[in-house]
């Protein structure tokens, strides 16, 4: 498509959107007006890629969250229409950047579950494998994070509010979800998924719930109003909110509906193809595979049960045989939490028949082990129903084939520990799968200056589809003139980001201090309570020591706090209440200054990124399962400052200890250390922590009274009766944490081109971490597909 055919489809398309001249239409018209001109444009080699993988073996990846981020871009990037674009803007008086901001990031995710779920779409369309996604179309994602006093508010995130051309309707391809309670009608929007490089464009399927009749006549004809729209609300109600909070009884209920709701429409898609391509479901295992990702999706299990037994007419071996040559499981976490359970009188209530199947499939696991000869305890504590609870990671063991952690160590840790019953009786089910990130978005995308060079170096762009041709490149790390470009680089996105955080906060920072970076979900484990206080000590030892230099700081935060998390939200206020004493003392404020990014997703985190100079990535060993946004700062040129916790100790392997930074207890090592462990000891032998401490009680920091700051100090120092004192280790961690972390200031600013050349060899060895990688493996370990270009 020429500079003029796009320039004249876009003004056509303006004229659409927007009923107006496209010299008068807005930045969001325009917007729009592109959107669509994409759409059209890769609409008949979507409709050949649909054809082609509906023919084969075919991937379903079944996630609750695809953190996809702004559509526009991406897809511009991966058609080879961005200077095309850029000129037809030009041509109306607009920047490519104004038109690209207009853009809503879709809420159809949080952390980093859904954004490795978006990676994989990447991957798999950039290698042309036949993988389609399935999940919800949320009407309002998690939340939109806002800040008052410090305290993080929730508002909706209505995102899809001016429409979302990148999702199309479906209605003629609707299934039907029943409940005991209701039925309701699941309508597929699908989300196109370009690659970069191909002609093959795959499918994001979003199923949205939709009531069997919107509205009530002749209840409001009575003048019951309310009445007339009550079904309607109860089954958007499925759709609303990305993980509705579950601390009440009908929270779960509305969370187990919610996973039903997408499994069983999933389910029957696939079904209906498989009848579509081959008459029958005889075959269904060999032609499909679906991966759960994380336990959210479980319930696919037994549904898959019910619709083999009762619509198709399979026996129990038959259909038993079928779920299990399809289902892989792949584990996110060490925590106990994360591993879901549900009390069986929700399932009774919402389904009857998949508890009955459940229970069914619970006692021909406990007749299984016990002829095997296992120990009535072991059956007990392995089997997936304990009373009145489902335990849902243990149908997944049970039912899949393949069970995958997302880093080497994780892996490690699941079966030695969290899942070591099921690793002890099937090894052969376990693998490893070590996360990784799309270069395309998280290098080319959001480091233009940093890809150019790459690309000048290579001689070509083949990186971006091959992100190990960067090692070629390992030379340039002893040369000057490229080290010294490097810094200018990260200088120039510093000043970006600088610009960008003044334009949406208020905040002035300067770009030529250390840009030290956390950003995550917040959860304890995660430790930002650790960096507060590293920070809090900071100030006082700036304070104690005016005559000295200190190397100029700015430390950066983005992260969103469950709403029921109350310590969570507690963090996040303190670190607001830090920011407020830092940046607002005349002294210290010249030296150091606290950002908190409020609504952190990932537009936010495309302008971070490539301004970071460190990335925080400080869980307790043994925490994290592999973390994904460590992958994204090592691409970009940020040293790692961590533990060795996750696929940090695969990124630690890459690049070599001297080109990261590395501190606190490892896994091997924490449980003699917790023997004798004595928070208060801690704090007195560690010079400077009791003043931090004693702040955080004091009333220096405010929390109003609410005694939030008194409950985060209790968890260092109380045993509550079910996790000991400081049980993240924060206080145990942070005399290594202070002293590492200074060492890497020094280090920054002793000598920028040995610095620089740090940085050059995390980005030449970030190939490992590519999601490209990740997909090859689990294409050809697991899923067993071939590409298939058109």
């Amino acid at each position: 498509m020429s500079d003029a055919n796009i320039t004249r489809a876009v003004g056509h398309q303006v004229r659409t959107v927007s009923g107006r001249n496209p010299k008068s239409a807005s930045p969001l018209e325009y917007w729009a007006a592109t959107a669509n001109t994409v759409v059209a444009k890769l609409a008949d080699n979507w409709e050949k890629t649909e054809e082609t993988y509906n023919a084969t073996r075919m991937q379903h990846y079944f996630s609750a969250e695809f953190l996809m981020g702004r559509a526009l871009h991406n897809n511009l990037s991966n058609l080879g229409l961005l200077e095309e674009a850029t000129g037809a803007f030009k041509e109306y008086g607009l920047e490519l950047a104004d038109v690209l901001e207009a853009e809503n990031d879709a809420a159809l995710g949080n952390g980093g579950l859904g954004r490795l779920a978006a990676c994989f779409l990447d991957s798999c369309a950039t290698l042309d494998l036949p993988v389609r996604g399935y999940g919800i179309l949320y009407r309002y994602g998690l939340f939109k994070q806002y800040f008052e006093n410090g305290y993080q508010k929730e508002k909706p995130d209505a995102w899809m509010e001016e429409g979302y051309p990148f999702v199309i309707r479906r209605e003629e391809e609707q299934k039907l979800v029943h409940y005991a309670d209701l039925t309701v009608r699941a309508i597929p929007y699908d989300m196109p998924i370009t690659g970069y490089g191909t002609n093959n464009v795959n499918t994001l399927r979003l199923w949205k719930s939709e009531p069997m009749e919107d509205f009530d006549y002749n209840a409001f004809n009575s003048q019951r109003f309310t009445d007339a729209i009550v079904e309607r609300e109860r089954v958007n109600d499925i759709c609303r909110v990305l993980y509705p909070n579950d601390s009440t009884f009908e929270g779960k209920v509305l969370r187990v509906r919610q996973q039903y709701f997408f499994c069983s429409a999933s389910l029957q898609a696939i079904v209906a193809n498989e009848i579509a391509q081959r008459g029958d479901v005889q075959r269904f295992g060999e032609f499909n595979s679906i991966q759960l990702n994380d336990t959210h999706p479980v319930l696919a299990i037994p549904e898959l049960m019910r619709i083999l037994l009762d619509e198709h007419g399979l026996t129990w071996e038959e259909a038993w045989e079928i779920v299990t040559q399809t289902f892989a499981y792949t584990n996110h976490t060490v925590l106990a939490e994360a591993l879901e359970t549900w009390e069986t009188t929700i399932f009774e209530r919402l389904f009857p028949r998949i508890m009955e199947i459940i229970r069914e499939i619970d006692r021909r696991f406990r007749a299984e082990l016990a002829a095997a000869g296992f120990h009535p305890g072991k059956i007990d504590y392995m089997a997936p129903i304990n009373g009145n609870q489902v335990r849902m990671a243990w149908i997944a063991c049970y039912a899949a084939f393949s069970i995958n952690g997302v880093a080497a160590l994780h892996t490690e840790i699941i079966k030695a520990d969290t899942l070591h019953d099921w690793h002890d009786i099937w090894p052969e089910k376990f693998n490893n799968k070590t996360n990784g990130v799309t270069p395309r978005r998280w290098l080319k995308q959001c480091n233009p200056k940093l890809a150019e060079l790459l690309t000048e170096l290579a001689g070509s762009d083949e990186w971006v589809r091959n992100l190990d041709e960067l090692q070629k490149l390992a030379p340039f790390a002893n040369d000057p003139s490229v080290l010294t470009r490097l810094n200018d680089i990260k200088h120039e996105n510093k000043v970006a980001f600088a610009k960008w955080i003044k334009a949406r906060q208020g905040i002035e920072i300067d770009p030529d201090a250390i840009f030290d970076v956390q950003i995550k979900r917040l959860h304890e484990y995660k430790r930002q309570f650790m960096n507060a206080l590293y920070i809090l000590d900071l100030y006082f030892r700036i304070k104690d020591q005016p005559e000295s230099e200190f190397p100029k700081r700015v430390f950066i935060f983005g992260a969103k706090a469950a709403p029921g998390y109350v310590r969570a939200k507690a963090i996040i206020k303190l670190i607001n209440e830090i920011a407020v004493l830092v940046n607002n003392d005349p002294v210290v404020s010249q030296t150091i200054k606290v950002v908190f990014v409020e609504n952190y997703n990932v537009s936010p985190a495309e302008h971070i990124i490539p301004a970071a100079d460190v990335s925080e990535q400080i869980s307790l060993a043994g925490k994290e399962a592999s973390g994904t946004s460590n992958m994204k700062f090592m691409m970009n040129g940020a040293l790692t400052l961590g533990t060795m916790d996750g696929a940090n100790v695969e990124i630690v392997a890459a690049v070599g200890a001297e080109n990261a930074y590395i501190f606190g207890a490892e896994v091997e090592e924490l449980p003699d250390l917790r023997k004798h462990y004595s928070p208060h000891a801690t704090v007195e032998n560690t010079p400077g922590l009791r003043r931090v401490i004693e702040t955080i009680g004091n009333g220096t920091l405010n929390d109003d009274g609410k005694g939030l700051f008194h409950d985060l100090l209790n968890s260092l120092f109380e045993n509550n009766g079910w996790e000991p004192a400081d049980v993240y280790y924060v206080l145990g961690d942070f005399a290594d944490y202070r002293h590492t972390r200074d060492q890497m200031a020094q280090d920054f600013n002793a000598d920028r081109l040995a610095w620089a050349k740090k940085c050059w060899i995390n980005i030449i060895e970030s190939g490992r971490f590519s999601s490209d990688r990740t997909i090859r493996d689990y294409a050809k370990d697991v899923w067993k597909i071939e590409p298939h270009r058109i």
